[in-house]
């Protein structure tokens, strides 16, 4: 073979697998660029967590006023409503049932009664509920916050989505000793201290962000003289929390 004929072979040779090279290398980092690494600490532990918390609010959610829910019947249109808004006296209107009292019931609660109830009208009635909005749920965040008041609470929230919500914390606040006040529904009180620094430094576990319930105050104490003390001493502080927790109790 022609010595300069085999050079012009070598070198196209050579040329095709740089391209055949190249274009793998595009393909891998389109399907790199297509699918991107998790996150830096997520797991499936974590991931479960905070499924768990999703799961326990909506199946702990007690219904109040302005919620939005569906009651669905399988194979009963007539009887089936997509969208029913909790009246101001808590009630839903269904058309084989009539008015029916809802405020204060959960909705596993709620399925289970409406199943009772229709079982007397229809045979083998399969009914199911979906909590739709949660409008009626509050919380209050006190203290050293750029806008303290009251947040409706109409999905899961924890302490520093509700601090976020908030405004954020002041630059006199303790970001290190927020305090969760929560009413239990025997009227016994329960604190959790909650080290919101440790938080965005990124050096706490999910559970310490503590999640929320209904009727919960969040309370950010001040690093100069303002302490929970203070804020727990306040004239119609008492009527502030019955007003917030009245929907969930």
């Amino acid at each position: 073979m022609n010595k300069r004929i085999l050079m012009n072979y070598i070198e196209r040779f050579g040329l095709t697998v740089a391209l055949i090279v190249s274009t793998c290398a595009i393909q891998r980092q389109q399907v790199f660029t297509q699918t991107p690494a998790p996150a830096a600490g997520q797991t499936s532990e974590d991931d479960q967590f905070f499924r768990g918390i999703y799961r326990e609010f909506y199946d702990t959610y007690r219904l109040g006023p302005a919620d939005e829910i569906a009651i669905r019947v399988a194979g009963q249109p007539d009887y089936t409503i997509e969208r029913a808004k909790v009246s101001p006296t808590g009630s839903v209107y269904h058309p084989l049932l009539g008015d029916m009292e809802v405020a204060g019931m959960t909705v596993p609660r709620l399925t289970k009664r409406l199943t009772e109830d229709m079982s007397e009208f229809l045979i083998n009635p399969k009914v199911s509920v979906a909590l739709l909005e949660a409008n009626s749920a509050k919380i209050g965040v006190l203290g050293d916050v750029m806008h303290p008041g009251i947040l409706i609470m109409n999905k899961p929230m924890n302490v520093l989505e509700a601090l976020t919500a908030s405004g954020g914390v002041a630059d006199t606040g303790d970001k290190s000793g927020v305090v969760v006040l929560r009413q239990t529904r025997d009227g016994r009180a329960q604190t959790f201290k909650v080290n919101v620094k440790r938080i965005l430094q990124g050096k706490a576990g999910p559970e310490e962000n503590v999640s929320l319930q209904a009727g919960d105050t969040v309370i950010v104490n001040g690093n100069t003289k303002k302490k929970m003390a203070y804020i727990l001493s306040l004239a119609g502080f008492g009527s502030f929390l019955s007003f917030i927790g009245g929907a969930a109790r």
